[in-house]
Formats: C-alpha cells, structure tokens, sequence
C-alpha cells in the first residue's frame, strides 16, 4: 500500500537543505488551505490556536484532540505539516514515543517536542531522554518526519543563552534533526545558536516586527514560524468587529 505522505515528507526534509523557508501556524481546515492558495511551501500547526479555535486556553487540549487535528490538517493540504506537539503530552519517555507514533500516523511530515513539563523545564538529563524515545518512535516508524528538539527557556523568561546552547546541543545529540529556542531575538544569539548546533538546522520563532525570513536567513536560520501569531491576529479583528456590532448595533 502507497504512503499518501511520503512525497510531503521528503519535500520538507528537502525544504531544510538549504535557503530559509517562512513556515506559517493554521489553526484549521479553513486556514490551512488559505495559506496553500498563497504558495507557502509547508505549514506548521499551532498548540495556541488549536485550542483557541476549541474555545479553551493554550495548554488545555488533549492529546486525542491534537491527534484529531492534526490528521484533519494532513488531510485538508497537500503540502507538508510540522506538528507543535507541546511536551509529547507524557512526561516519561515511553508515553512521548507512544505519543510521536501516532502523529506519524496522523500524516505529520515533523514535530516539536518540549523541555516544559507544564511548570518548569525537564531537566537535562530527563529532557534528553524524551528526545531520544522520539526520535526511537520515528526510526521504528520507517517514516521521514523531522524531529524538532525544542526548548523553551526564553519563551518562559529565563533568557540566558549559555543553558540554552547546552539544551540544544544536547537534543541534536540526542537525535533532533532541527533545534528551536522560540523568543530568542537577538541577532548574535540567533547566530550563535545556528553556530553551535551546525550543520543541523534552526528553525526561529517571529518575534515582533523587525524580523523577517530574508534578515534571518541570512543569519544561517532555515526556517520562521509564526507561532500563534496569524490565530492572534485573526480572533483580534474578530473581537473588534464583534464588539462594534455589541456596543453600536452595526458591522
């Protein structure tokens, strides 16, 4: 039997060879496929927006809920989607394997994992072995999804680039094939995080308005995502247009 994704995988795999690559976050079906109609090359879904779109907060959707939207994702493009897939949604290793095997079977062509367990981040040692049962279910998947070691230091305060090159380090050690510190905006500590885990690749959050895919790429990144951003954006413009109608009684 044919892999519907093989195709999808191997064009994102290629995507990180070289270049750098916008990288937008879809919180459903419709805008997913809004994006495609643009001529983006991959999307990525979002944890935020997901559960946003489901009327809860970030964080508060089940692992059976993602499942179920990344697979209604995978299915409503043809291109590539890199599933944010929070902590794996376990804290031990053999419940984020268990995890990352069934968004492979969801269609992801790759996936993030965490270092925050919900309070605090995983220590190294733990965080690592997380990493490496991920990568473990991907190999004995035979599939071509890229793991996405992730970790979130500087998106929770913490901004201290010394442990976070550590971190990553040690994920692409542990078999991550591309390495994320989501709010890291500095251009120095975007270049020595690309620096420090060469040749894999760095995928870089936006973070406000002077960032962009030509100034970063040419920092080495190879991939920016938006994170929520595009989710944040559309529910603003809702709420204003919902609140005039509200208040004033009109559109």
């Amino acid at each position: 039997m044919s892999n519907p994704f093989a195709a999808r995988r191997a064009a994102f795999r290629a995507l990180h060879a070289e270049g750098c690559f916008a990288l937008p976050n879809p919180w459903d079906v419709g805008s997913a496929k809004r994006l495609e109609r643009l001529g983006f090359k991959a999307l990525a879904s979002t944890s935020a927006g997901a559960a946003w779109a489901m009327g809860k907060d970030d964080g508060q959707i089940t692992r059976d809920e993602v499942i179920a939207h990344l697979t209604q994702l995978c299915a409503a493009t043809d291109l590539p989607v890199n599933a944010d897939f929070e902590a794996g949604f376990a804290d031990t290793p053999e419940g984020v394997g268990e995890s990352v095997a069934l968004a492979i079977q969801a269609g992801v062509a790759g996936l993030s994992i965490e270092d925050w367990s919900g309070s605090a981040l995983y220590d190294l040692p733990t965080a690592v072995a997380r990493l490496k049962a991920a990568r473990a279910a991907i190999d004995a998947s035979g599939q071509d999804v890229i793991l996405v070691g992730r970790t979130e230091g500087y998106l929770r305060g913490v901004r201290d680039l010394a442990p976070t090159l550590e971190r990553l380090k040690a994920y692409a050690e542990a078999g991550a094939d591309c390495l994320y510190a989501p709010a890291v905006t500095d251009d120095d500590e975007i270049r020595a995080i690309v620096q420090a885990v060469a040749p894999n690749p760095v995928n870089v959050l936006f973070w406000g308005s002077e960032m962009s895919v030509q100034s970063l790429g040419a920092l080495g990144v190879r991939r920016v995502s938006t994170g929520a951003s595009l989710a944040a954006a559309a529910w603003s413009g809702f709420d204003v247009v919902a609140k005039r109608l509200a208040e004033e009684g009109r559109l």
